[in-house]
């Protein structure tokens, strides 16, 4: 038994710092709670408690009388040491890593040669559950393992140092997210995953239907139980003639009034029988036709719908009634792109302001990514430190730079033009540079990297390679859109003033060659009552990606999307 540097203080003496809070609707107390005091946990020594987690590591010694457990419960980066003696139970049962165990057991002080590396440890009394883990079969090894790898074990991925990190830190970044927008007066708005409006104009959305899984059906249903013939629909059209003229010679002849009504039910019948088989018979496999296009009219929303590739359409109508909101959810894109920014399925966080211009757009997006930054520094710093040590060493620099520093702005032009001077100082780019074209992320990168050393938010782009409902500015070529680029990433948030002039954006919707009947709803927010408004979207994996220098954005998403992948 490790012995104690000294003997714990007597409870009389314990201090409310001393005493340590259950995890709430759990039988346990988080491993945080314990190892994130000042004291490294030692002002606990001789309380006993219960704990739960995973089993990191373990090692019997003393020849099997004993042993040591690193365990894990996801509450922070640090392993509880568990000593446990073989009367408790069967060692090599509770050893293995991805062993889950919850135990009952005493904090002690560690042997002084070993207080350097932890500060206190849970000799095991008893343990209350153990879900066994074959070491042999178990895929996620001690051995240092990439993250690509990961990706193969997504369910279990979790379970490692570095992927629950980074969902401890992209926890914090959206309650970070809730906070900043509440405290500033927003209201939360939940806009729908499923639209038939286009926000980007790009085309590259995923359909929504059920009308592959109906024809599947129905083929099957065609196959099992095949259609009428034609014929099979003449006989039973001569039945229903014929007991239509027997309800008629009844009539005529005046029979009794039962006679007429058991006939009549007998020509329902055979109309009823009628009716099913003509609905059968014109029955087609396929995907339903009509002018030989496919008929939406038959799918589950009787017209074309897609996942939605942002809310920010949709949350304008709230803007457009309560002045300040957000949205902040899942969004989609059929992109093939294989590139290390890019899913098919990731989170953004989008504000609305009603009577704000790009101005006021610009300092909520510089005032929220500075939130964001110094958010993490005061409540993830441990976890920061991990990434620090074992990805990109200017992690937490970067953060506390942006956190600190007032964001260049400069517009569009002044960029263009700064780029071109040093390309023609020799700079290579790989991207052409001129008036008119999308900054690439290199470009985007020379500028805050290389340049300004610092975040820049660029404004005033070119109308023509911009959205359509972005407020078109004086000079008729730029709209009063807006990107802050950090860096790391590059473009981090892309927003803009919204065009409130009814006239203006439906001909920039014409322009764009969109039809005008699915943004008629959008139209009426110009129709009715229309309002200076601006908002912007931020990608919030790519500000994970910014925050702990990760290369990939498929690791820092808990469920990865991406062409070729969707597992679980």
């Amino acid at each position: 038994m490790a012995a104690n540097d000294g003997a714990p203080p007597p409870l009389s003496t314990l201090t409310l710092t001393d005493t340590i809070t259950p995890c709430a609707f759990s039988q346990r107390v988080l491993i945080k709670s314990i190892l994130s005091r000042p004291d490294g946990g030692a002002g606990l020594a001789g309380q006993t408690l219960k704990v739960g987690g995973w089993v990191k590591k373990g090692r019997e010694q003393g020849k099997g009388t004993f042993a040591f457990i690193e365990l894990n419960d996801g509450s922070c980066s640090a392993n509880l040491q568990l000593m446990i003696y073989s009367d408790v139970g069967e060692l090599s049962d509770y050893t293995p890593t991805g062993t889950s165990l919850h135990v009952e057991g005493v904090l002690q002080m560690p042997p002084a040669d070993k207080q350097g590396k932890q500060s206190i440890e849970l000799r095991v009394v008893r343990v209350l559950e153990c879900g066994k883990c074959d070491a042999g079969k178990y895929p996620l090894p001690k051995t240092k393992l990439t993250l690509e790898f990961l990706r193969d074990y997504v369910h279990l991925r979790p379970r490692t140092n570095t992927i629950s990190a980074i969902a401890r830190m992209r926890n914090e970044l959206a309650y970070a997210t809730h906070t900043f927008f509440h405290d500033n007066g927003f209201l939360y708005v939940h806009t729908p995953i499923i639209t038939t409006s286009d926000c980007e104009g790009a085309g590259e959305m995923f359909q929504v239907t059920t009308l592959i899984n109906d024809a599947e059906k129905l083929e099957k249903e065609l196959i099992k139980n095949p259609p009428p013939s034609q014929e099979d629909v003449d006989v039973a059209k001569n039945v229903v003639k014929d007991k239509g003229e027997i309800v008629a010679k009844l009539k005529s002849d005046k029979a009794g009034k039962p006679a007429i009504t058991a006939a009549v039910v007998e020509l329902n019948k055979a109309k009823e029988n009628l009716s099913k088989l003509e609905e059968r018979f014109h029955q087609k496999p396929g995907i339903p036709k009509k002018d030989g296009k496919i008929d939406y009219g038959q799918d589950f929303f009787a017209r074309q719908a897609f996942l939605t590739v942002s809310g920010q359409l949709q949350v304008e109508t709230y803007a457009c009634a309560l002045s300040s909101v957000y949205t902040f959810g899942p969004t989609f894109r059929a992109e093939h792109s294989h590139t290390s920014r890019h899913l098919a399925e990731f989170w953004m966080v989008e504000p609305e302001i009603a009577f704000a211009d790009i101005e006021d757009d610009m300092r909520c997006a510089e005032a929220y990514v500075r939130f964001l930054c110094q958010w993490l520094l005061d409540n993830c710093l441990e976890d920061m430190e991990f990434m620090v040590k074992n990805f990109d060493k200017n992690a937490i620099k970067r953060l506390q730079m942006v956190a600190s520093t007032n964001f260049v702005r400069l517009s569009y032009t002044e960029a263009v033009t700064i780029l071109e001077e040093v390309v023609a100082k020799g700079h290579k780019f790989e991207n052409h540079v001129e008036w008119g074209v999308d900054l690439a992320s290199e470009h985007e990168k020379y500028l805050t990297e290389i340049k300004f050393e610092s975040p820049v938010i660029v404004y005033n782009y070119p109308k023509g390679i911009k959205a359509f409902y972005m407020k078109v500015n004086d000079d008729k070529k730029t709209v009063a859109a807006m990107d802050v680029l950090v860096p790391k990433v590059g473009e981090l948030i892309g927003g803009s003033q919204r065009e409130e002039n009814y006239e203006v954006i439906k001909e920039r919707i014409l322009e764009m060659g969109l039809p005008l009947e699915p943004y008629e709803w959008y139209l009426d927010l110009r129709r009715y009552g229309t309002v200076k408004h601006s908002g912007f979207g931020l990608g919030f994996e790519r500000m994970i990606l910014f925050a702990t220098g990760i290369d990939n954005i498929r690791d820092v998403i808990p469920f990865p999307r991406f062409p070729g992948r969707a597992d679980l």
